[in-house]
């Protein structure tokens, strides 16, 4: 199972997600943002981190990137398709997912570990999730307020398209969204970083696990 993890400048978290991918069983694979080549991946990941430093909205310039007319031809034919953070502001940017992040409520930076509740396990990162599930991820964002306007979150919410949700909203997020998936749901994007959840030797929280145990699934079947 090869996953690919794109690196943008700016990307902070991009060797986490590598090192989650190599920790869990898979085979991690470096994608540059200049280089439209994805090397045969079977799943991508977006990182967290600050693209292009965040200067106009934070992943508006980096869904430009040569890279994502791959990704997203790839995502729109099925391929899995992870945003963690930066990478969930990248995939609303590039209109794979629908809505925004804005500044958080209380315009602070956050950073915390933050229990969330599985809302759907029908997606390629969550199949090995049981809905109602209660799991611990570490969060720490500065723009991870999840908005839409009402119809779309009514869509979202009536399709089921709500992956994860906040039991203590650190953001302000509508509804205490913290993670969405496309209509297809190969497509995830979340806030919280399930990668620093996997290495028992840092938490003992290692809930992220089960995102990749998932698309290995997803992928295997």
């Amino acid at each position: 199972m090869k996953i690919g993890v794109v690196t943008f400048p700016g990307s902070l978290d991009d060797h986490d997600a590598l090192r989650a991918v190599r920790l869990t069983g898979g085979d991690p694979v470096s994608l540059w943002h200049a280089n439209d080549d994805l090397s045969g991946v079977d799943a991508v990941i977006l990182p967290g981190g600050f693209s292009y430093g965040d200067y106009l909205r934070c992943g508006a310039i980096a869904r430009f990137s040569p890279v994502m007319e791959e990704v997203v031809r790839k995502a729109n034919q099925g391929m899995p398709l992870l945003g963690i953070c930066n990478g969930f502001q990248v995939l609303c940017e590039a209109r794979l997912l629908p809505g925004a992040l804005i500044r958080n409520e209380t315009r602070l930076f956050t950073s915390v570990s933050t229990p969330l509740r599985v809302e759907s396990s029908s997606t390629a990162w969550t199949g090995e999730f049981t809905v109602g599930q209660e799991i611990q991820i570490q969060l720490k964002n500065g723009e991870g307020n999840y908005q839409a306007d009402p119809e779309t979150v009514a869509r979202l919410e009536g399709e089921g398209r709500v992956v994860f949700r906040y039991l203590d909203n650190p953001n302000g997020s509508i509804n205490d969204i913290a993670g969405i998936t496309n209509e297809r749901g190969n497509v995830v994007g979340l806030m919280p970083h399930p990668e620093h959840n996997v290495d028992e030797k840092i938490t003992s929280d290692l809930d992220g696990r089960g995102f990749f145990a998932s698309v290995a699934a997803f992928l295997n079947s």
